[in-house]
């Protein structure tokens, strides 16, 4: 039997969203384990890890305390919490998988409806027995700004369209004539958050991005305008973004991504009433979910089959 360790499977789908073969003993976890020596003596005697997303982090000092790990599995085909260099080196496969990208598209017009018509206290009212309590923006006529162009940041420009919406995009590497096949005007960084009522960041985290949404570009923002962050959490600056939202610099923030996974339970965004947060879900639907285990079943039986797929190098 091989070993099958399944990490920080938060709502306990493992087990019966696919059928594992029956050469492996899989165990599932239901919760998060950010302690390396806890983590490294929950692993023990795996030859098989997969990890969700980028929810557990397996930098070298703690790979080279898995001596019986063989194979690492990793929903998507790039995770920035594992190095894979230091996996190669010490002989350890990297595997991932497909997904899709609709569905952070489509939370990521959850959370801009949310913030914009403060839908979290108007339910809440409802459900306290009250009835209107405030007034919602609107989108009709506003500027949408998007951090990034690319298969999300592309269906956002979309649905900001069909919205009423000016879209205006920036990115490092964004053409003219790219935006424009995606019906966006491309404008300078600093143009995008002095003009945006909406700012979605839509960017791979990289040394290149990561803080750069900091308090410069909070402060260009309009004090009506919102962000909206589905990508990465260390692309914005969390101190200088819940010290805007604090003094209201800025109308509100929809957030899916954060700095430290699972938030804590005493961090400001759980407080600021301007805040919408939701806990990382843009991918976490039943279709990409299926994706996810389906090929994950398929890597671990290429793996043992001695012809890996899918190898994140």
């Amino acid at each position: 039997m091989t070993r099958v360790a399944v990490l920080d499977d938060y709502q306990d789908v493992a087990p019966s969203i696919v059928e594992w073969p029956a050469t492996l003993e899989v165990v599932s976890f239901t919760d998060h384990v950010g302690d390396p020596d806890e983590l490294v003596e929950r692993l023990r005697g795996c030859a098989v890890v997969v990890a969700m997303r980028e929810r557990t982090a397996f930098p070298r000092a703690v790979l080279e305390r898995l001596p019986d790990l063989r194979l690492l599995v990793t929903t998507g085909l790039r995770n920035a919490a594992i190095d894979v260099p230091a996996a190669n080196e010490l002989g350890i496969v990297v595997s991932g998988t497909w997904g899709i990208v609709s569905n952070t598209a489509e939370l990521t017009w959850a959370l801009i409806l949310a913030v914009a018509r403060r839908l979290p206290s108007e339910v809440a009212s409802v459900r306290a027995g009250g009835w209107q309590r405030a007034v919602g923006a609107d989108l009709d006529g506003r500027t949408l700004g998007l951090l990034g162009l690319g298969n999300i940041g592309s269906r956002v420009a979309r649905v900001g369209h069909a919205f009423g919406m000016e879209v205006i995009a920036w990115s490092a590497n964004l053409t003219e004539e790219r935006a424009a096949e995606h019906g966006a005007r491309r404008v300078e960084k600093d143009e995008l958050f002095g003009t945006a009522d909406v700012v979605s960041i839509h960017l791979v985290l990289s040394d290149r991005t990561r803080h750069l949404v900091g308090r410069s570009e909070l402060a260009r923002m309009k004090p009506t305008a919102t962000l909206v962050n589905t990508s990465r959490g260390p692309i914005v600056d969390d101190d200088a973004l819940i010290d805007a939202l604090g003094r209201g610099a800025i109308a509100g923030a929809g957030l899916d991504a954060f700095d430290v996974e699972p938030l804590p339970a005493d961090h400001p965004y759980r407080q600021l009433p301007n805040v919408v947060a939701t806990p990382h879900i843009g991918y976490v639907t039943n279709d990409c979910y299926r994706i996810f285990y389906d090929q994950i079943v398929e890597d671990i039986t290429a793996f043992l089959a001695g012809d890996p797929v899918r190898v994140v190098s």
